[in-house]
């Protein structure tokens, strides 16, 4: 095996490939990364076993081969070495020659063939979809996914294609968030997936080039992104997503209507004295006037009146302030809109005007 790569050509690959490889394997060998090199092409894959990312790379190669080098010492040497530098990789007598300039760095290798095979079912359905429009879909809702609880299906996202519409939703049980948009084209079928957290995570990191066109393909098991020169795979969590659907059903008090950023900055100094645990605060509404309020057991107190759009009868009701902050800062339009269950079970918080994402918060008690 031998070739000569730019290093800019090979340094982004490199860094998408080691976000997916675990710092800590049980197995040495998936610690590295593949490099597989034909006549015209460099293809590097990485893989934990639950997610896969396959780059391919064009370039005029010397001579042809297959090996594994440590991932994260390949990608610091790459990183380090000058802008636009040339860098020629040989393989000889079981070592990785690194080449650039007047450096000369040699890394241990383990062979291509006991490298991990990534099993993936028959992919049953596919759609395409822009780039640009999962990345913000993913960007509403990634960050009410559960870490590690023991309701596993929730440590993951919902991705449900109805026809032409996708939906994501997530939840970690005290909050949700849902994002509903237009594919723009038929897919004929209906079906909902749960895409695990470090997959969420990884192929939000991935997508940004807002223009791209992805090919999405998944089956009960597996989802397999192409996008650009790269492909990005993942196993999905077997489980059943639970039915949030009830949530809807059920009556609510007048919406309240009130500027987005008066509210952000409200919460954001009253929670400076609320309970460094809890986060809760108190909503105090009434006709067209919110008090927050928050105190904490040093016995500090903060309360803060907004004016707002409200007819309707007086209510109290709290919240974790960093949820509230959450939904709010998500919202684009300039008003919030919250509409709270007549049995104080939960609160939607939505933009005013045709809103693709809505996000829902169960109160607390303080």
């Amino acid at each position: 095996m031998k070739f000569i790569i730019n290093r800019d050509q090979l340094l982004t690959p490199l860094q998408q490939i080691v976000s997916v490889i675990e710092k800590r394997q049980t197995m040495p060998i998936l610690s590295n990364v593949l490099l597989d090199v034909t006549e015209n092409q460099l293809v590097l894959t990485g893989t934990d076993l639950e997610i896969q990312i396959i780059v391919k790379i064009n370039l005029n190669v010397e001579q042809p081969g297959t090996i594994t080098v440590p991932a994260r010492k390949f990608l610091d040497i790459c990183r380090l070495l000058p802008n636009d530098a040339e860098i020629k990789i040989e393989y000889k007598d079981d070592k990785v020659k690194v080449t650039s300039g007047r450096g000369r760095f040699l890394l241990t290798t383990l062979p291509a063939e006991n490298y991990p095979e990534f099993n993936e079912s028959e992919f049953e359905n596919h759609f395409t979809i822009n780039a640009g429009k999962l990345k913000k879909a993913l960007d509403k809702t990634i960050f009410c996914m559960a870490n590690q609880d023991v309701r596993y299906y929730l440590n993951g996202l919902l991705l449900h294609v109805s026809n032409s519409q996708i939906k994501l939703v997530a939840s970690d049980g005290h909050r949700l968030s849902i994002y509903q948009d237009d594919i723009g084209v038929s897919t004929g079928y209906e079906e909902r997936i749960i895409v695990p957290r470090k997959g969420v995570q990884e192929l939000s990191r991935l997508l940004s080039d807002s223009d791209a066109e992805l090919n999405i393909q998944f089956s009960n098991n597996n989802i397999r992104i192409f996008y650009q020169d790269l492909v990005f795979s993942a196993k999905l969590v077997d489980a059943k997503y639970p039915d949030f659907g009830r949530v809807f059903d059920q009556p609510f008090h007048n919406p309240i209507l009130i500027q987005k950023q008066i509210l952000k900055d409200a919460l954001t100094r009253v929670a400076v004295l609320s309970n460094e645990k809890f986060k809760g605060v108190t909503l105090d509404i009434s006709e067209n006037l919110l008090k927050i309020s928050t105190h904490n057991p040093e016995h500090d107190e903060a309360e803060e009146e907004l004016v707002m759009q409200y007819q309707g009868e007086s209510l109290t009701i709290s919240f974790n302030s960093q949820y509230l902050l959450d939904a709010v800062s998500n919202l684009d339009s300039e008003m919030a809109v919250l509409s709270i269950a007549s049995n104080a079970s939960s609160c939607f918080i939505e933009e005013p005007e045709q809103p693709l994402f809505k996000f829902i918060v169960m109160p607390m008690r303080l």
